[in-house]
């Protein structure tokens, strides 16, 4: 219990110090503002046509698109770019913890910090909502419109038919929360282990961790190559299974008729690769070497 304590208080120390950092200020600024402009073609078609949404689909339309996830990626690596903080307290913890108690509250602190900032996405969408929403798991006659008309694909609006009819709101926001977090601490845990390292590895590997996924998009990769329809489905396919990005990206999936990844195969994916990174920061702080003013350990 003693170390249990020990790991909250070095993560607690951690949110403490996001009082007056004009940085973390910045990243849910930027977060809201993308979270507008991204659902606000939803709530633009809606108006347009005087319909109504339910309160959850500005957030299942605008990030079970692979783009957007990678556009608040961004925002996670601005925010977890000094991870792990070496602030004027560590020097203290270190004195009375050991150096796995610490990289676990730091562990702790990327968990929780990626948990808070999807949550504010996701509320974020729902309040731009606003009064024209209502909160019954029943679809909209504004998804209606989107998926089967086609008008969604045209206004680069994921308004899936086999979502639609596959599934329901309530259900279709938890794997779509689901699947954010796991992208994002994913990537949060690979900037912590490449920041072990060096401090500028991190947001290295992390740039390079979003553009592989937005390199192996489908859509991409057909355009460049010119791909014609059966290899395009071959390649649909294969970068589903092989895309982190597309593991986060609801509608690529298995569904019960294609040959997409499940999304327990996804969810297991990204447990897996948060604990190796976690497993590999534990065993690099055995030899990190920590760097304070005047000082060296």
């Amino acid at each position: 219990m003693c170390e249990v304590r020990q790991i909250g208080l070095v993560a607690l120390g951690n949110f403490r110090r996001w009082r007056r950092n004009p940085r973390i200020f910045l990243v849910f600024c930027l977060g809201f503002v993308v979270c507008f402009l991204l659902s606000d073609k939803v709530l633009t078609f809606a108006g347009e046509h005087d319909t109504i949404l339910q309160i959850m689909e500005p957030f299942i339309w605008t990030f079970g698109d692979a783009n957007s996830i990678l556009v608040l990626s961004l925002l996670l690596m601005l925010l977890f770019a000094d991870m792990p903080n070496l602030g004027n307290e560590v020097p203290f913890y270190l004195v009375r913890i050991n150096r796995k108690i610490w990289i676990l509250g730091q562990a702790v602190y990327l968990v929780g910090a990626t948990f808070l900032f999807v949550s504010f996405t996701f509320l974020s969408t729902c309040m731009l909502a606003g009064n024209r929403s209502y909160t019954a798991n029943l679809w909209s006659e504004t998804a209606a419109i989107l998926g089967y008309s086609g008008i969604g694909s045209k206004i680069a609006v994921p308004a899936f038919v086999k979502v639609l009819e596959l599934s329901f709101p309530y259900r279709c926001t938890l794997h779509i929360y689901g699947l954010m977090l796991g992208y994002a601490l994913l990537m949060a845990s690979l900037i912590l282990y490449l920041n072990l390292w060096n401090k500028k590895m991190g947001m290295v590997g992390g740039m390079i961790f979003s553009g592989f996924g937005f390199l192996l998009n489908p859509q991409f990769i057909a355009n460049l190559l010119h791909l014609p329809k059966e290899q395009m489905r071959l390649a649909h396919i294969a970068f589903g299974w092989l895309s982190p990005l597309n593991h986060a990206t609801y509608y690529m999936h298995n569904f019960g008729y294609d040959n997409l990844p499940k999304l327990w195969v996804s969810y297991l994916f990204f447990i897996s690769g948060s604990l190796v990174f976690l497993g590999l920061s534990l065993k690099k702080i055995k030899t990190y070497s920590f760097e304070f003013t005047g000082t060296r350990k």
